[in-house]
């Protein structure tokens, strides 16, 4: 429940990302001994990630609110079920790890937000480069290896799932293995680091060609996961929706460089520090054109928010997706809310009201979630936001962070114990 209105002003500190987590999560199986991961995201996708740890054998224990020791060497089984795999996408990166430790996995088809087909043909693609087979029955994935061995891999277009999944498997793979056409977003990186801390030998991640050569055993490591870009470029656009004054802190302000021109486009002030953006609105909104694209273009998972903000700017705006289908769904919510948007294909044109008006909507995923509850914030009256299971995948504390900006926002109903609170 949000009564909007508010100017947003004060500090707020990011999370650790929950897309380099996604990774890094299921790289720890990879491991021949314990590690420890600092700043870890407390979301239910973190949440899912250590039930299916568990589930596969890992001791999982958290020594702090953000950090998690994992001891891999009891995983014996390979499967990962429907029933855990089901609500997050990213369960299909123990295809590489169990492939890497085991040499072989059944992983579920990925569940998560409804974001039209999610193909992994070219995750698949990659495995049989490694000299890997793969079956699917009853929606699950099946792959066997008899000698995991290097290859070269060029993936038919950029794609974040399948890089992270070959990068996973290769890592013990015997020889070498070659991505090209790879992509190159921060958390790639992020996860390339956490192997190499390991022990493993990647070269390369952050340009469109990584070299990975296979090893024979990874080691311990301590590592603290990148700030979460998406959830900075989150609260900068609702800085911005709400002529707040907002500093975002602990953060990576390269990572954020293509939201930060867009703003400034729009109209909005945005002041870089070492590890920290100020953000400043107020003055009036102008419109712009958006197309998402791969990094270092402006993110997919950034796209519903921004619309947003255009629906309160002044003039007409285009919004192309240029990466995910099904990515406009959450139109027709804000359009509940008086918003002026058409929807062709990958295509929105949106014309500029000024305010929108509170109401009843729902999430429709994660990224449209967090579009809700910047409308709800810029509203004038109140929204009520269904659904908030999505937003809980991927933003840490979010109505406690923004009631410390000045937000009138509550949460209606308790989360259930989650496997987080099992870990403590």
């Amino acid at each position: 429940m949000i009564k909007g209105g508010r100017r947003l002003q004060g500090e707020v500190f990011i999370s650790g990302a929950k897309n380099a987590s996604a990774a890094i999560l299921p790289a720890a199986v990879l491991s021949d001994e314990p590690v420890v991961i600092e700043n870890v995201p407390n979301i239910s996708d973190t949440d899912c990630a250590i039930k299916i740890l568990m589930r596969l054998g890992a001791d999982v224990k958290m020594i702090n609110r953000s950090t998690l020791r994992i001891d891999p060497r009891r995983v014996t089984s390979h499967t990962v079920e429907y029933d855990l795999a089901k609500n997050m996408r990213s369960s299909y990166y123990f295809l590489g790890a169990l492939l890497g430790k085991l040499g072989c996995a059944d992983v579920s088809l990925p569940g998560g937000c409804d974001l039209g087909p999610r193909p992994i043909d070219q995750h698949i693609k990659g495995f049989h480069a490694l000299n890997a087979v793969d079956t699917t029955e009853g929606g699950m994935v099946h792959l066997r290896t008899e000698h995991l061995s290097g290859g070269k891999v060029d993936f038919d277009v950029v794609t974040v799932g399948a890089t992270i999944n070959v990068m996973l498997a290769a890592c013990k793979a015997d020889g070498l293995t070659v991505l090209e056409n790879a992509a190159k977003e921060p958390h790639v990186v992020d996860l390339a680091n956490f192997l190499n801390s390991m022990g493993a030998d990647i070269m390369g991640a952050g340009t469109d060609v990584i070299k990975i050569r296979g090893v024979e055993r990874l080691h311990g490591t301590q590592y603290s996961i990148i700030p979460d870009q998406i959830e900075a470029g989150t609260f900068m656009v609702m800085a911005a929706a709400t002529e707040g004054d907002v500093l975002i802190r602990g953060i990576i302000p390269k990572h954020l460089e293509s939201i930060t021109v867009k703003l400034q486009k729009i109209g909005v002030q945005v002041e870089e520090y070492d590890d920290s953006i100020r953000v400043i609105g107020g003055g009036r909104l102008q419109k712009a054109n958006v197309k998402t694209m791969p990094h270092p273009g402006f993110p997919t998972d950034m796209q519903p928010q921004i619309t947003t903000l255009l629906a309160m700017a002044e003039g007409t705006s285009i919004v192309t997706e240029g990466v995910s289908d099904s990515r406009f769904k959450y139109v027709n919510e804000l359009r509940r809310m008086g918003a002026d948007i058409s929807v062709d294909g990958k295509v929105a044109v949106v014309q500029g009201i000024g305010r929108l008006k509170g109401a009843p909507v729902k999430a429709d995923d994660l990224r449209a979630g967090a579009a809700m509850i910047i409308a709800g914030l810029a509203a004038e009256g109140v929204t009520e936001i269904e659904n908030i299971h999505f937003i809980d995948r991927g933003y840490e504390n979010i109505e406690k962070k923004l009631s410390a900006l000045g937000a009138d926002i509550r949460r209606v109903g308790a989360p259930e114990d989650t496997a987080l609170q099992q870990a403590r």
